[in-house]
């Protein structure tokens, strides 16, 4: 099994358990757990199915054999719950990647790993990921609110990516590095643009795109 291949084992693995919310004590909450896995399943399979255009809340209650009120417990409307899919797979990928980064590399390879990781996800379902794409900025319903908050989360990771560099003199002592782990992600997202924008494939995306984008932040952080 090539290195893409077991990443995408481990964030189908953390897709199915590593992201799920800690059951509480009690057959009500586990059940409330079961019911959530069943409509993230159900949704992921038809957005991957039909399309996300295509896919209605009542069909996604069918499939998962729930009335469509209850999908309401769980996500605001259909953009939320390609929130809810798209959270739980983005912290699967984000974890599997952090947990295989190259320690001991200097910070431009470190980001470029993190951010293939992220790539190599969203091209596994390339139409449901760009409709994911163009919905999440601005996103509020309850699942938006979960991936705001994981976005956050991942900017402090990559801030830490920073520091440490800083900690080996690799990058200048007075950069802020959440500051650069703000503008490290917009070159990110910009990159994930180009491709949704129908500029470049996505695989051209991170290389040359994000890949010379970095490299050109990069001398900026030097110390």
């Amino acid at each position: 099994m090539s290195k893409v291949s077991t990443a995408s084992a481990k964030r189908r693995k953390g897709v199915a358990a590593a992201v799920e919310p800690a059951p509480e004590r009690g057959g009500r909450a586990a059940q409330k757990l079961e019911t959530r896995r069943r409509i993230r399943d159900a949704a992921w399979a038809l957005f991957t199915e039909l399309g996300y255009d295509e896919t209605t809340t009542k069909a996604v209650a069918e499939r998962a054999e729930v009335a469509t009120g209850t999908v309401f417990v769980h996500a605001r409307d259909k953009a939320d719950l390609l929130m809810m899919v798209m959270h739980d797979r983005l912290a699967a990928a984000v974890d599997a990647a952090f947990e295989g980064l190259p320690r001991r590399d200097p910070l431009l390879p470190q980001l470029l790993h993190v951010f293939k990781e992220l790539f190599a996800m969203y091209g596994e379902q390339p139409v449901v990921s760009q409709a994911f794409v163009k919905a999440f900025p601005g996103a509020s319903g309850p699942n938006g609110e979960r991936l705001n908050a994981l976005t956050f989360a991942f900017l402090h990771r990559i801030a830490g990516l920073v520091r440490d560099a800083q900690a080996r003199g690799e990058v200048a002592g007075d950069i802020d590095p959440l500051a650069a782990a703000h503008n490290i992600f917009a070159l990110y997202f910009a990159a994930l643009l180009s491709w949704l924008s129908g500029f470049v494939t996505l695989g051209a995306a991170l290389d040359p795109g994000l890949k010379s984008a970095l490299a050109l932040h990069y001398r900026g952080l030097r110390a």
